[in-house]
């Protein structure tokens, strides 16, 4: 899965994922200013790059339209580590995954061998958030 989808800027929420520069972003905080006499109102927001925790802002007309990515959550267990890469098994579908492995700060829990993970899939990437605990 993982493609995108067009939503308006004025239906937008903290906590949403939006596209800023091609990064899929998290929404930490959006304010918009009322319009003036001549013109629309605007919205600034202000997000956090999903891959590379890197801080986006970007000021859009509230009318306007803006590209949201379709973010897949699954469920996965960790079969190999290599590196700085580890495999990962979809427990739905059994294929198998190379994602680069998450800092300790980024992730709930610790990522070992045969323990079932929580990840993210949009825009052909994929990135681990939580550990779920040991397989059985």
């Amino acid at each position: 899965m993982g493609g995108k989808t067009v939503v308006e800027v004025r239906t937008l929420k903290k906590g949403r994922y939006i596209i800023i520069d091609d990064e899929p972003v998290k929404i930490i905080d959006i304010t918009t200013s009322s319009p003036g006499k001549h013109g629309s109102a605007k919205a600034r927001i202000e997000a956090v790059g999903i891959f590379d925790d890197k801080k986006r802002s970007i000021i859009k007309p509230t009318g306007d339209k803006i590209d949201a990515p379709i973010i897949d959550k699954r469920t996965g267990m960790i079969t190999a580590i290599m590196g700085d890469t580890l495999q990962l098994m979809d427990m739905e579908t059994y294929e198998t995954i190379d994602v680069p492995v998450p800092d300790e700060s980024e992730v709930e829990g610790t990522v070992e061998q045969s323990v079932q993970v929580e990840y993210l899939e949009t825009l052909g990437r994929f990135k681990i958030i939580r550990v779920k605990g040991k397989s059985s």
